[in-house]
């Protein structure tokens, strides 16, 4: 992965968070992918959620895998902790780490090749286990890399650059997640920072496996016309089911919409994300409604966004296999290893 450092300059007049930090101090290197990618508006994204919720950079693990997405985390947050894994492993690192430090916010960057090709199942178990992290998928459609081949996320009858169209059937990651019973499922739109902003922040509140694919348009080889992942086609057919407002615990809620009912829905940390009802029989809390709808929509050709489904009672990893408090990182050694007898002793009880 390559990574330029940003020059630095500071203004004093800079906004800053009550840990004296500003927006800058959120960014990373110097973006590397072209001109109009849909990946540096996300980065963009994360960077703002990040400085408003003001999570301390240190307290985040960013991890990725392999592809113009998996180079996003060297764009935001420098001062992190991160790791670019191998070719659709990221969710086992990611669980890993997890499992071994779960006191720190983990957040994967992903894209639809690494995660619905070579990685498809690391990323189902990722969502079985209800792994406590945020996972964006940057789908576009292609292999950007490898120049514009289809990835498995490209709606069939789609044209490649080169005019050839794509006969096989995508995988949904939305209806995917939905399937295996992930606890908060989300698409936005890598254009439409006034409704990602928000939910990144949910995803990253929720206590459990949080989804957002975000349709990441590639401007290289993937913004034609016939592609059902470029720019046009996406604004053309946005369907907005929800329309997202997150707001912190301890602070004054503030919420003001035009028209529609507001609908509040209630994280694990005491955090709300208020939902306006755009579609007035849509409900984010029932799992076969929301495929159903998804799915509905798909046939006429629209890109369902918003937060699409979410189960704030489902247990996360920990919960269910019953860790301790303490992460094992902190853990002392006797503890970890705790001896042969203790071994045997447990080798006994299977006996």
């Amino acid at each position: 992965m390559s990574y330029i450092s940003k020059p630095v300059a500071r203004h004093p007049g800079q906004k800053k968070n009550s840990l004296g930090l500003t927006a800058r101090d959120y960014e990373g290197g110097m973006s590397t992918l072209c001109a109009g990618c849909g990946h540096d508006s996300i980065t963009a994204a994360l960077i703002q959620a990040f400085f408003e919720l003001e999570v301390p950079p240190h307290r985040v693990a960013k991890l990725s895998g392999i592809g113009c997405s998996s180079k996003t985390p060297a764009y935001f947050l420098s001062a992190s902790h991160g790791l670019n894994s191998v070719h659709g492993r990221m969710p086992s690192i990611a669980t890993g780490a997890n499992a071994a430090c779960s006191d720190l916010t983990y957040v994967g960057i992903s894209g639809d090749g690494d995660s619905l090709s070579i990685g498809l199942g690391q990323f189902a178990h990722a969502m079985r286990r209800n792994l406590n992290m945020l996972y964006i998928i940057e789908n576009n459609g292609v292999y950007g890399l490898t120049k514009g081949q289809f990835s498995a996320s490209a709606d069939i009858g789609s044209k490649s650059k080169r005019g050839v169209p794509n006969r096989f059937e995508p995988i949904d990651p939305v209806l995917t997640a939905i399937a295996m019973g992930g606890s908060f499922v989300a698409r936005s739109f890598s254009g439409d920072k006034q409704q990602l902003v928000p939910l990144i922040k949910a995803g990253m509140a929720h206590k459990g496996f949080a989804l957002l694919d975000i349709i990441s348009p590639c401007v290289t080889f993937n913004d034609h016309d016939g592609s059902t992942k470029s720019y046009k086609y996406t604004r053309d057919n946005f369907t907005e089911v929800t329309h997202a407002d997150f707001v912190p615990p301890a602070q004054e809620i503030t919420i003001k919409y035009d028209q529609g009912s507001v609908q509040p829905v209630t994280l694990h940390d005491g955090s709300r994300i208020y939902l306006r009802k755009i579609a007035e029989d849509y409900d984010p809390s029932d799992r076969s409604s929301a495929s159903a709808y998804i799915q509905s929509h798909q046939e006429k050709g629209e890109v369902v966004t918003g937060l699409l489904y979410m189960n704030s009672d489902a247990p996360d990893m920990h919960a269910t296999n019953q860790t301790v408090a303490t992460p094992l990182r902190d853990q002392d050694y006797s503890v970890l290893c705790p001896g042969a007898d203790a071994l045997k002793a447990l080798q006994h009880g299977y006996r």
